[in-house]
């Protein structure tokens, strides 16, 4: 019986077993044009265990990527979140307004990092210091191509608050500024339910103290 390596398994999987050129695209169909795009893919791809996959039918929302911003205030141990109304929340059992991190889209071309200073402006009016950048991934890559990066912005939250946002994007944004302990609460409790501020959260979590240590 041959022994399993588990530094052999961790090595296998550095790289992924397959790429794009392993994915036979058979049609590609618009199904609606709008701000975001769905589309309809007649694909077949290959198998672990060898050969190929029988074609299969997937609706993929192409969408462009997005950068999420958590502002903190390292001298005040305090963060900077933003409150709006969601459509996607329309249904939600308590309420479809949202207590946010900073987020936007990026467009063609734009640096993710100057996306992210523009939208704490805009969204906050917030000028950013140091921006250290957290991760990159895929919030439903089942059926989504958007990818998100996560920073987090070091700020002065002093006079920070009000309504902000573009009257051409039709945005009310309102910013509540708090002790980073009451937002840790309100995670807890279910408030901050989406995947930007979980992650972001939780790596200012196990960030915080360092970053306090550098003042």
């Amino acid at each position: 019986m041959s022994q399993h390596d588990p530094h052999q398994a961790a090595d296998a999987l550095d790289a992924a077993p397959f790429d794009a050129g392993d994915v036979e695209l058979i049609k590609r169909r618009c199904l609606h044009q709008g701000f975001f795009r769905l589309e309809e893919l007649h694909l077949r791809h290959r198998l672990f265990e060898g050969g190929w996959s029988a074609p299969v039918v997937r609706e993929v929302h192409r969408r462009h990527d997005a950068v999420g911003v958590l502002l903190y205030d390292v001298e005040r141990d305090a963060v900077a979140l933003v409150e709006q109304f969601r459509a996607g929340a329309l249904d939600d059992p308590a309420s479809p307004w949202k207590l946010e991190i900073v987020a936007g889209l990026v467009e063609r071309g734009e640096c993710r990092a100057d996306v992210a200073r523009r939208e704490a402006e805009e969204e906050a009016g917030c000028p950013v210091g140091e921006l250290i950048e957290l991760h990159t991934y895929y919030p439903s890559p089942g059926a989504c191509d958007e990818r998100v990066t996560l920073f987090c912005g070091l700020i002065d939250s002093q006079g920070l608050g009000g309504i902000h946002g573009l009257d051409e994007e039709h945005e009310d944004i309102r910013v509540q500024v708090m002790p980073f302990a009451r937002a840790w609460e309100l995670m807890l409790a279910g408030r901050l339910d989406n995947a930007m501020c979980l992650i972001a959260f939780h790596w200012l979590a196990a960030e915080r103290a360092s970053l306090r240590a550098r003042r």
